[in-house]
């Protein structure tokens, strides 16, 4: 299960002898138990938002006046609370300051991040055997930077063009065969290494049969994840074949 470590400090607490946190960071890391965390400014340099009467309200500061802030944030994953409190309690700001220990809030029929990216993998080969520009882009984020062939493409604008560029160089059925398919997830970004095999009919009437490897990055955008950044090459063994 996941856990949210808010990690509360004391701006009135004498912190010269705290130890530092790089070693928990490693350890944690290391057990897979820390998936993710990072320091956060200064209180003063916070913005509290409220909508009152469908005005936006925005005041410099914190959201309350208090001698505690949040300093920072881990992301745990533990079997147990206790595993989670024990790891918090191991934390070199403990000892000055708060650790809060919160779990993230259950969601029915959450599928994992590796099912959901291998069903974008799918949906994107049925968008592609349909030549279905649209649908291919709702695979992809807005900022998408994809590289191929040499030519590099960033945002969905350029990336349209490519793609019409490729189907329009195809007549008929286009099939986008994943041979091979590796998934790394770490929390909301992950990584995609696969063999791909693009096959169809070239307009001039020559059989497109070409076999490519693919470096794929995924982000969480919230609801689903989508393809933030795609690369394309040729496989060594190909290369050696054509030279």
């Amino acid at each position: 299960m996941k856990y949210m470590l808010l990690v509360c400090g004391d701006d009135t607490a004498d912190a010269s002898g705290m130890a530092p946190v790089e070693p928990w960071v490693e350890e944690l890391g290391d057990r897979d138990v820390r998936l993710h965390g990072h320091r956060l400014a200064l209180p003063a340099e916070a913005v509290t938002v409220r909508v009152r009467g469908g005005e936006v309200l925005r005041t410099d500061g914190p959201f309350a006046e208090t001698k505690e802030y949040v300093a920072g944030f881990d992301i745990l994953e533990c079997d147990t609370l206790e595993e989670a409190v024990e790891a918090a309690a191991k934390h070199p700001v403990a000892t000055i300051g708060a650790m809060e220990v919160r779990p993230f809030w259950p969601m029915d029929g959450e599928e994992d991040a590796e099912t959901e990216i291998r069903a974008l993998d799918a949906e994107l080969i049925e968008a592609v055997r349909e030549r279905d520009v649209d649908r291919i882009l709702a695979c992809y984020a807005p900022d998408i930077a994809a590289f191929a062939g040499g030519a590099e493409h960033f945002g969905t604008a350029a990336f349209r063009k490519a793609v019409e560029n490729v189907l329009a160089g195809v007549t008929g059925p286009l099939t986008r065969e994943v041979l091979q398919f590796r998934v790394h997830v770490d929390e909301s970004i992950a990584f995609g290494h696969a063999l791909v095999r693009l096959r169809g009919t070239r307009i001039d009437g020559r059989p497109l049969d070409d076999v490519l490897r693919v470096t794929t990055g995924y982000r969480n955008a919230g609801l689903r994840w989508l393809i933030v950044h795609e690369h394309l090459s040729t496989p060594a063994e190909k290369t050696e074949e054509r030279s």
